[in-house]
């Protein structure tokens, strides 16, 4: 923005609400933007979408690419118009193509979650990197983690920390969160936990959940940090109030052991519940056993079958076990070892010794599938090589 244009976005903002709808109504662009913005937050005027959206588009008409960019967001959020991701694109596309930084970043992001438009990396990467060298902090970001998965972009991880890091120094919180994960996970840049730490504790400091979550593992298993079991509780409890599913799933496990905190299963299951119902597959095994076993719940197998249902739904190797054994034994749901064999070979798939060991006796007797010793004396070997014994109820 040069001095010109500062000087007239200053000359807007000293005046009231009336005298600004003066040069709005005789079609000064600048004037019908500031009073959308007013209008849309409630500064100097009552807040008011529908005014918002009428200023902003008589702006936008103009050709004034603000007022076209924030038009373009409350399309996409369904402020004061009904919600139209391809009305939004178009908004922000005509911003964009004017050099506007936030319809940029907000046009690369459209592309590269198919929102509003058809997925394509290679667009979104090309409008994130035209913010990115006007100085967004987001688009930085973003075009840091293009190089480092390789979307739109060959992989370079080397390329895509150097983006995330400029973004970083500069106080983007969810930038410092990923520089944190690059650095312990050693991803374009060589493995520092200390480094990993210092990165989580900015992002933190600025409240974001993942940082909160992330730095909390770190006090909880001494990554880069001594290990501090109550510091570990304070950062996932500050991340599970913002909502964040795996610090909630977190935090339930450390009041259900007792681990920086006084032990509590009620509050463990109430945390479990919280995660789960936002399909965090692990809170939802957890609270599956909650019903099962009747901990600080009470016991209900119906609803312990459909929590391990959800979680084995998405992949979860101890969820698929659990409810292999639902199936085998009857347990809230019809007793149907063909569904019992069906769920133990999944968890068997992914290494779970005591679904292995559960599955060779089902070949071995021929429990809903024809007698196969073969099959048996494989599965009893790979259970036996991990140690597996008999766990026929599966109460792990």
């Amino acid at each position: 923005m040069n001095e010109s244009e500062q000087n007239e976005k200053e000359f807007y903002n000293k005046l009231n609400t009336k005298e600004l709808e003066v040069y709005a109504e005789q079609g000064d662009a600048e004037a019908q933007f500031t009073l959308g913005y007013r209008y849309r937050y409630g500064k100097k005027a009552k807040k008011n979408f529908a005014k918002a959206i009428e200023w902003y588009t008589k702006a936008a008409e103009q050709g004034h690419s603000p007022a076209q960019n924030n038009l373009g967001v409350c399309y996409n959020h369904g402020e004061g118009v009904m919600k139209d991701p391809v009305k939004a694109v178009a908004w922000y596309t005509k911003a964009a193509e004017q050099g506007d930084i936030g319809a940029q970043w907000n046009l690369g992001a459209c592309y590269y979650n198919g929102k509003g438009v058809e997925q394509d990396y290679k667009k979104a990467f090309e409008w994130l990197l035209k913010a990115a060298e006007q100085g967004d902090l987001g688009a930085q970001n973003d075009i840091g983690n293009c190089y480092l998965d390789g979307l739109g972009v060959e992989k370079d991880s080397e390329k895509g920390v150097e983006w995330i890091t400029k973004s970083a120094q500069q106080g983007y919180a969810t930038a410092q969160y990923n520089l944190g994960r690059c650095y312990k996970d050693g991803e374009g840049v060589e493995q520092d936990y200390k480094q990993s730490v210092k990165w989580y504790k900015k992002a933190a400091e600025q409240g974001n959940s993942w940082a909160q979550n992330n730095l909390g593992l770190c006090y909880e298993y001494g990554d880069g940090v001594r290990k501090n079991y109550k510091k570990a509780v304070e950062l996932y409890g500050e991340a599970a109030e913002q909502g964040a599913d795996i610090a909630q799933y977190h935090l339930a496990k450390c009041y259900e052991n007792g681990l920086g905190v006084k032990k509590d299963l009620k509050k463990a299951v109430e945390w479990y519940a919280e995660s789960a119902k936002q399909g965090h597959e692990g809170a939802q095994r957890e609270l599956g056993k909650c019903f099962r076993d009747g901990k600080c719940i009470e016991k209900d197998l119906t609803k312990a079958v459909r929590w391990f249902s959800k979680s084995a739904e998405q992949g979860d190797a101890f969820a698929e076990f659990y409810l292999g054994v639902c199936y085998e034994r009857g347990e809230g749901v019809r007793r149907n070892y063909k569904k019992a064999i069906e769920w133990y070979t999944k968890a068997a798939k992914q290494g779970i010794s005591e679904a292995q060991y559960n599955l060779a006796v089902f070949y071995e007797y021929g429990y809903g599938v024809k007698k196969n010793p073969a099959k048996a004396k494989e599965w009893y070997a790979k259970a036996s090589e991990q140690g597996g014994k008999d766990v026929r109820f599966g109460n792990t």
